[in-house]
């Protein structure tokens, strides 16, 4: 096979993440390791499919008849669910069309590669903790523990900001301020910049593990100094969840992520009355669609609605004395 050919997959590999994925669209990191996921994957599978080397691939080899085995491989061999199908296709999309930008002599090639429809894909009810709940998984934190002051700052500023998690690893002392008005920058997807406001509470919790002198040090750090990592926060959360469900018997069988802290935040805002679009800010979403997904998934709402729809039918009945059956029809059933 021609050098030339091989060496142009793996160019275009690397400017792929380099430089349009970091520099021109600032993607994060979470986005970048799963675009890189996605690829290897692929890659691999091109390889078992076709035979020889990885080192052997060439653009010739990415056409939608492999790209449409890829996902069927993904659904039948792996298990993984249709939107997992579809967030592998995107990332594959996302890839050709940079391929597109620089080799137009495969244009038709790739036209019909993006030109592959996504699966539809049925959406999960979101999960969330109501407030009770929240405050438990908070309070079960043991005010005795080494790093107490860290998981209880942890815990509120993931609950007060409905940060993603990556959003809460980055903050550092500098996008932080804890004197009135107490708020943050963070930094979502895209290097998108958004300010959140902080409860007191949460300001105070902070201010206690911040050096003041080192603006530039992680918020939240492992026994060793160095930023938490995702499984860390995930790992901290889950312990006291388990802890929390000794008293609150709702969360034993709850799995409850970083994640479904932000959640848990947008369905309190909600409750709480906040307009959606409003929410949408707060949590940096791009689309007030995605922000919406709360509204069917708030059952508390629902319930709030369906008594507000009833009292206005009005069908209910007025209290009066209680219906009690007469000895004589009691006598007649018995004889049945």
């Amino acid at each position: 096979m021609n050098r030339q050919k091989r060496d142009t997959l793996l160019v275009l590999v690397q400017s792929f993440f380099q430089d349009y994925l970091q520099r021109v669209r600032g993607a994060s990191n979470h986005t970048v390791r799963a675009y890189r996921d996605t690829l290897r994957l692929f890659f691999t599978f091109l390889v078992h499919r076709r035979g020889g080397s990885a080192a052997d691939l060439s653009l010739d080899d990415l056409h939608t008849d492999a790209v449409l085995a890829f996902l069927d491989y993904v659904e039948s061999q792996r298990g993984n669910s249709a939107t997992t199908r579809n967030c592998r296709l995107a990332a594959v999309r996302s890839f050709v069309k940079h391929l597109l930008r620089h080799d137009l002599t495969r244009a038709n090639q790739y036209g019909r590669i993006l030109a592959l429809p996504s699966k539809k894909a049925s959406h999960r009810t979101v999960t969330y903790l109501e407030p009770e709940e929240v405050r438990s998984v908070i309070a079960a934190v043991d005010p005795q523990s080494p790093h107490a002051r860290r998981d209880r700052a942890l815990l509120l500023f993931l609950y007060n900001t409905g940060a993603r998690v990556s959003e809460v690893l980055a903050v550092r002392l500098r996008e932080l301020r804890l004197d009135h008005p107490r708020q943050v920058r963070l930094y979502g997807k895209g290097r998108k910049e958004r300010v959140c406001p902080l409860w007191p509470e949460t300001a105070a919790a902070l201010r206690q593990i911040l050096d003041p002198q080192s603006p530039d040090e992680p918020a939240f750090r492992n026994a060793r100094g160095a930023v938490l990592t995702r499984d860390g926060v995930a790992y901290l959360l889950e312990k006291y969840v388990r802890r929390a469900s000794a008293m609150l018997p709702s969360l034993r069988t709850r799995r409850v992520t970083p994640h479904v802290m932000r959640h848990s935040c947008a369905v309190a805002l909600l409750q709480a009355g906040v307009d959606v679009s409003v929410i949408r800010d707060y949590l940096g979403h791009a689309s007030i669609a995605t922000t919406s997904r709360y509204i069917t998934a708030n059952l508390k709402m629902k319930r709030d609605v369906l008594e507000a729809f009833w009292n206005r039918a009005g069908l209910k009945k007025e209290s009066g004395r209680r219906w009690r059956p007469s000895p004589k029809i009691l006598a007649f059933l018995e004889t049945l």
